[in-house]
């Protein structure tokens, strides 16, 4: 395995909307800095633009560095949690205000691809959760009584059925979520930069911010040259999270997710595999997901990192992968190899810290950030706009802080790794 291949990233060759940004170049007052250029970061800058504000945003990279463009690209309602779950952790009225507002997040999703024009390879034939065994299928029984008792559109397919939309007998059967769909991440990251340039945001790329202070009633955000004064602040780097000493660094536990991909398969093979492109993911434990591109490339991911000496097996597990699930694919490797970070809670839950006035960080979306991101991001606008914390979809604490994280991701990577590990051999 290259590491040529292990920093081809997919997402960055095939994405067609490129995002070139001025350098900050004088010292700058406005009302709100936003720092992070990923989902939450640019949604969140966008709506407050729109709604006539002064807005600063500062990427340490560039616009999707992070998960946002290293994501599967799977647009889904809620969390990986189950909703009860969710309402047991949170407490039911809590609970219930997060679900309801994370059911709408493909629907805002496709609301900003259609208002902004934006060219992602968007797909809204919906997602299959997948039964990995029969215990798999017990849970998406019981996931279907919660999804249906809240109103979401769903239907659990059968192992033939779940058969006919994959082209692979390996499920024990399905979720599909219709109103659920797949884009290009980052392609709609840098679409929706666009549109936040156009409604009168100032972003700057490589630009990492080196401390925040509080003075005089107004937030200082000093970079390597020059320093911002804002009225707000929002801290919105999640598991990309650097430096910043001075402010509170969001706490969670770093977990990579890998993902490969092929080149165009023939249209023999598409017309077996996915024909609807609806993207998949399934309910074992060390997850994978597996997803076509428009060019008609399968992608295949799972929890693990391709940088470490495990690298090698999580890779095998993937051409492995890729024969078990469609075994009549002969000779077909990997052209692409790439990974991101996720940003895991103790409860699976996102966060928000206030950490001042009009000061407030975002973080722990635990592996569904493309909705949830939306949805925070405007919910942050509205709450800084109003004042009004109803707002948010998570009610903000004061300080937030996880014990033994590297430890626990280290046991995450090494879970991944002998699951993987296993599954080549047998």
């Amino acid at each position: 395995m290259a590491l040529e291949l292990v920093k081809s990233n997919l997402w960055q060759q095939t994405s067609k909307s490129t995002l070139k940004t001025n350098h900050l170049n004088k010292d700058k007052s406005v009302d709100a800095v936003i720092i992070g250029g990923g989902f939450t970061g640019v949604s969140c800058a966008l709506r407050m633009a729109e709604k006539g504000y002064k807005v600063l945003l500062l990427e340490a990279e560039s616009i999707g560095y992070g998960g946002s463009g290293r994501n599967v690209g799977l647009v889904n309602a809620g969390l990986w949690m189950e909703p009860e779950k969710v309402e047991s952790v949170m407490g039911p009225t809590a609970g219930k205000k997060l679900n309801q507002l994370l059911s709408r997040g493909p629907e805002l999703v496709f609301a900003n691809i259609n208002q902004y024009n934006i060219a992602c390879e968007l797909t809204q034939t919906g997602t299959l959760h997948c039964a990995h065994s029969k215990a798999g299928l017990e849970n998406l029984q019981n996931r279907l009584r919660q999804y249906r008792s809240r109103g979401t559109k769903v239907d659990l397919l059968s192992k033939a059925e779940t058969a006919d939309k994959i082209g692979s007998s390996v499920y024990h059967g399905a979720l599909h979520l219709p109103d659920a769909g797949t884009i290009q991440p980052l392609a709609y990251i840098r679409g929706l930069a666009h549109a936040a340039i156009a409604a009168g945001v100032s972003i700057h790329q490589e630009t990492p911010v080196t401390a925040i202070e509080r003075k005089a009633q107004s937030w200082h955000i000093s970079t390597a040259e020059y320093n911002i004064k804002s009225d707000a602040i929002v801290i919105a780097t999640n598991a990309y999270h650097q430096g910043l000493h001075s402010s509170p660094a969001p706490s969670y536990t770093a977990v990579n997710y890998f993902q490969t991909a092929t080149k165009p398969l023939p249209s023999d093979f598409l017309n077996k595999i996915l024909p609807e492109r609806q993207g998949c993911w399934d309910t074992a434990v060390i997850m994978s997901s597996v997803r076509c591109d428009q060019a008609g490339r399968l992608i295949i991911g799972s929890v693990g990192s391709l940088n470490l000496p495990s690298g090698a097996i999580h890779y095998n597990w993937a051409q492995h992968r890729l024969k078990t699930l469609f075994p009549f694919i002969n000779d077909i490797g990997f052209e692409h190899a790439w990974q991101g970070r996720i940003a895991y809670s103790n409860d699976h839950l996102p966060h928000i810290t206030e950490f001042g006035p009009n000061a407030i960080s975002v973080f722990g979306y635990s592996g569904r950030g493309i909705g949830p991101g939306t949805v925070f991001g405007q919910s942050a606008a509205d709450y800084l706009i109003s004042g009004d914390c109803s707002y948010l979809p998570v009610e903000p604490v004061s300080a937030y802080t996880e014990n033994f994280s590297q430890l626990k991701g280290a046991f995450y990577e090494l879970g991944a790794t002998l699951y993987h590990g296993g599954k080549s051999i047998f």
